[in-house]
């Protein structure tokens, strides 16, 4: 498994309010982040594998939303999630 629950605890406890903050738009964008790297590399060695480029299309659509979200909510909380992560927009 590539991302065990200590992992995603450390995620949670470095963008979210704490370990256990798994609602935050921060820490989702985090972990959706991690996920894309992750499935990024996998789709470099394995072109033909379509169902992975599906789901990553899927999963940069659901970031997308939620940054769209905090932008609307929180300019401020939108700007540091994305200097933190180091997104481009």
């Amino acid at each position: 498994m590539y991302l065990d629950p200590t992992e995603k605890k450390e995620i949670f406890g470095k963008y979210g309010k704490s370990n256990s903050d798994t609602g935050s738009p921060e820490s989702q964008i985090a972990l959706f982040s991690y996920r894309i790297a992750h499935m990024t590399e996998h789709l470099k060695k394995n072109r033909k594998d379509h169902t992975t480029a599906r789901s990553l299309t899927i999963l940069v659509g659901k970031r997308r939303a939620l940054l769209n979200y905090l932008y609307d909510r929180d300019i401020e909380r939108y700007r540091a999630i994305i200097k933190a992560l180091g997104l481009r927009r």
